[in-house]
């Protein structure tokens, strides 16, 4: 009677409940409503305090200073025991030292663990609004499939993982529907910094909703399973499910692959039983893909799952007739029926309602298979470390030790950093030690092979070759575009060492537990200053700092015990000095002369330059890396450029990479005039500063600024100003040149202010970038070029086609224009916030010389 009273109670809480369509006014993905976060926040927060079937945990704040929350389903008894489960969910994630017998009875008393995320992509609105119904019928439900869920799974929901862009599409969206401009894309990025590529940091983790999500998955709570609800593109398929197609990157555990496509039948099942149609799996989206979220987690053992849905156009239905519906995918080469996808949509009207659907069926397949079978996915995850480690410790390479004291010791820590934030065991020698017949200094690190998550230290310290094969090459030998790039190799990105070693590591050391936090130390003043070596990319973010406190610095040239673009500091108060120092861990080594041939900084008047259209992410990033290291900025947009003089407010403008008939915009000035309308884009937000701004730009060189362009953008000084110079890789077919964000071997001339502080050979990340020659004229004497590729065997990672076509090319070439220069970085320097190791050039670029 007891049992029955407490379940009465139970039922009429649940009852009590508000439903999204009672909440919100409207049934979630109804035609042209889309509810942002600050409404979706509050109506969780209702749910939370009167349901005892869930808690919501606030994680941190946005980037925009939202709530991230992470909400916790499951059966009351178990949310009363959410530690006690996270224990045990622990020990299976990581069973070293845990018996088989232990294991058996530790899935016995475990709980499944699922994280299912909404709302990455915030054009992608669906997502968002499906969490909402998700929720609710999670905790509102009483029936026995829901039952068993809750009294088995701790299913844990992510309601949005960028609450910002999900307030400002719904703000955006109310704005303009029922406008001729309803259902436009937003003007600019959607997430502050990293907009549409905001799920590409799932291991450098530079977003704090990234930190929020990795430290809850990597960390916290390692779940069995993880699922990514996406929107893809309106013509092909309805929806693809797991699991994805080839190529795949090895080195997971095969379990994880076979649990994918597990999931992706049941849900398969439960979509086709649902009346669903053209859903399909194996298809479209390879299994190499970025080191994001859903494709980084089968290297953490997890299950990772992406979920794509035909989309529409924001909260605005479509129709799309047959005749629009077609393949060309990988693995659906046409729009028909087939073992993937045995039936087909036929076309007709297609609505957010529609996505809302797909999604929960979805999102209860997952969580329905992991209480159905709770104990196979708990003993999976157990197999998966356990074999993992296995393989680690009979691999040929058995440990990566990074050394600390390299080119750039506080780089090396922050690497380091990343694997700490990932749930990597990383140990830090106390004592030297030998490895392989190599000496290593006290505090070096070591990656042992032999842990679970060997899988994700191979492709983040290890040498890669993307694959070159049929499942790589279309009918005609073509090379097919990876998902993203054909490398994500961390150490060669930030320029740090990572020394494979053949034989276990035994050395003692130290596991890492905390981020390492170095805290700079300054020197007693002989009364020179203090110098900051150039080879530190935070000596340029102290540089940066002290000048801002009106501090003196300079640079050394060229001068005997000095480094080549060493800074000097003086004029500066010890408390200065003291904060800078422990704010940025540079070391301050007092000087004992004053070195001959230094020169004064002054604080740069930096514009970047940022666009409408989407926004574009490579402006976003390098926002985040200059606020990272305290570089100051402006942001310059068309209005100001189309004015003209900007040399009395800039000496610095950067054009982050993007095309030439981008920047100068599809509708011209002319094309305005003539009163040619754009009906997909509100005219205060369209881009493009025309010949009026290439002009702003070509004066602005000419009266002594200088002009920095990354990646593809040096196009438009090229063509419009005409340079000296040529991009030998323009228009080239990809059988003759291919570099698919490939790492390339570079030499430096150090003794050039542009490369100041690089090593003499490092490596460059080139993605849809320019390599440069030297054209056939009189101006030769104007062109300087830091940065050269090398001769041959120039790949380290990656993909490359046409070696010989970049051999011997500038990689940077400076052009001096007029009383100011060109600085042209023909790949992206600063690439997703990720290239420590070529940062250097971008600071560089941005101080006189």
């Amino acid at each position: 009677m007891l049992l029955l009273a407490v379940a009465q109670a139970g039922f009429a809480q649940q009852r009590s409940l508000p439903t999204p369509e009672q909440f919100f006014g409207y049934r979630m993905g109804a035609d042209r409503k889309l509810a942002g976060w600050e409404q979706l926040h509050a109506y969780y927060r209702k749910l939370d305090a009167a349901s005892d079937r869930m808690q919501m945990v606030e994680l941190g704040k946005s980037s925009e200073g939202r709530s991230f929350v992470a909400i916790f389903i499951s059966s009351p008894q178990n949310l009363a025991k959410l530690e006690q489960f996270r224990e045990l969910n622990a020990r299976l994630a990581d069973p070293r030292g845990l018996s088989e017998a232990q294991a058996r009875q530790v899935v016995d008393q475990a709980r499944s663990v699922i994280i299912q995320s909404f709302g990455l992509h915030s054009t992608e609105v669906a997502s968002t609004q499906t969490a909402a119904e998700f929720v609710y019928d999670s905790i509102a439900r009483e029936d026995a499939e829901a039952v068993r869920i809750r009294d088995n799974v701790i299913n844990i929901v992510m309601p949005s993982i960028n609450p910002d862009g999900t307030q400002m599409l719904a703000d955006w969206y109310s704005k303009y529907v029922g406008t001729k401009y309803e259902g436009a894309r937003p003007p600019s990025l959607y997430q502050r910094y990293a907009g549409h590529d905001n799920n590409r940091d799932g291991f450098a983790l530079n977003l704090v909703e990234s930190q929020h999500l990795g430290k809850l998955m990597y960390r916290d709570w390692v779940p069995q399973a993880y699922m990514d609800h996406h929107q893809q593109g309106v013509n092909g398929s309805r929806l693809v499910i797991p699991p994805y197609a080839e190529p795949i990157r090895p080195d997971a555990d095969p379990l994880v692959w076979r649990e994918m496509s597990w999931f992706g039948g049941h849900m398969g099942t439960k979509l086709e039983a649902a009346g669903k149609t053209g859903v399909i799996g194996s298809a479209v989206y390879s299994g190499w893909g970025h080191m994001g979220f859903h494709w980084i987690t089968p290297f953490h053992n997890i299950a990772g799952m992406l979920a794509e849905s035909a989309g529409a156009r924001l909260a605005t239905p479509i129709y799309m007739h047959p005749d629009q519906l077609r393949g060309g995918d990988r693995n659906m080469p046409t729009y028909e029926s087939q073992v993937a996808m045995p039936s087909v949509w036929p076309g007709g009207w297609w609505r957010v309602r529609d996505i809302v659907e797909q999604q929960k069926i979805v999102a209860w397949s997952i969580v329905d298979l992991a209480a159905r079978d709770r104990e196979t996915l708990l003993w999976d995850m157990y197999l998966k470390g356990v074999r993992q480690v296995e393989r680690g410790a009979n691999a040929e390479v058995k440990a990566y030790v990074i050394e600390a004291a390299q080119h750039d010791p506080l780089t090396v820590e922050k690497l380091v950093n990343m694997f700490v934030r990932s749930g990597v065991e990383v140990k830090q020698a106390k004592t030297s030690f030998v490895a392989d017949g190599r000496a290593y200094g006290a505090g070096s690190f070591v990656v042992s092979m032999a842990q679970p998550k060997q899988g994700l230290v191979r492709w983040m310290l290890g040498r890669t070759f993307y694959p070159d094969n049929a499942f790589t090459r279309d009918t005609q030998n073509n090379p097919i575009t990876p998902y993203d790039m054909s490398t994500d190799t961390f150490n060669e990105f930030m320029g740090v060492r990572a020394d494979p070693v053949g034989v276990p590591v035994t050395v003692d050391a130290t596991t890492l537990t905390a981020l390492l936090t170095p805290e700079g130390q300054v020197e007693t003043d002989a009364g020179h200053g203090y110098v900051l070596s150039t080879k530190l990319n935070d000596s340029f973010r102290a540089a940066f700092l002290l000048l801002e406190k009106g501090a003196k610095v300079q640079r050394v040239a060229d001068a005997p015990g000095f480094t080549p673009g060493d800074f000097i500091v003086t004029g500066a108060s010890q408390a200065q000095l003291l904060e800078v120092a422990k704010r940025t861990g540079v070391d301050f080594v007092a000087l004992k002369q004053a070195p001959s041939g230094a020169y004064a900084l002054r604080k740069p008047r930096i514009g970047l330059f940022q666009r409408y259209d989407g926004g574009n992410a490579d402006e976003g990033w390098t926002r985040l890396m200059f606020e990272q290291f305290d570089v100051p900025y402006a942001t310059l947009m068309d209005a100001r450029l189309k004015k003209g003089d900007l040399n009395s407010s800039f000496d610095v403008i950067v054009l982050p990479s993007d095309k030439a008939q981008v920047l100068l915009g599809e509708g011209t000035d002319e094309k305005v005039a003539d009163g040619d309308e754009d009906l997909t884009r509100p005219p205060e937000y369209r881009s493009g500063f025309g010949k009026v701004g290439a002009k702003a730009l070509q004066e602005f060189v000419k009266k002594g600024g200088t002009l920095v362009t990354f990646g593809r953008s040096g196009e438009l000084p090229v063509s419009r100003f005409k340079l000296p110079v040529r991009n030998v890789i323009a228009n080239l077919p990809a059988k003759e040149f291919w570099s698919p964000g490939s790492t390339l071997r570079v030499r430096f001339d150090i003794h050039d202010p542009i490369a100041y502080g690089m090593p003499a050979q490092g490596l460059a990340l080139l993605m849809g970038g320019e390599v440069y020659e030297v054209a056939v004229n009189d101006k030769g004497e104007d062109v300087k070029i830091p940065a050269t590729y090398l001769d041959r065997d120039i790949l380290q990672s990656g993909w490359l086609l046409g070696e010989r076509v970049i051999a011997n090319k500038a990689a940077v070439m400076t052009v001096k224009y007029g009383e100011g220069r060109v600085v042209l970085l023909g790949f992206r320097p600063q690439h997703r916030d990720q290239t420590h190791g070529t940062f250097k050039l971008v600071f560089n670029s941005l101080l006189p010389f």
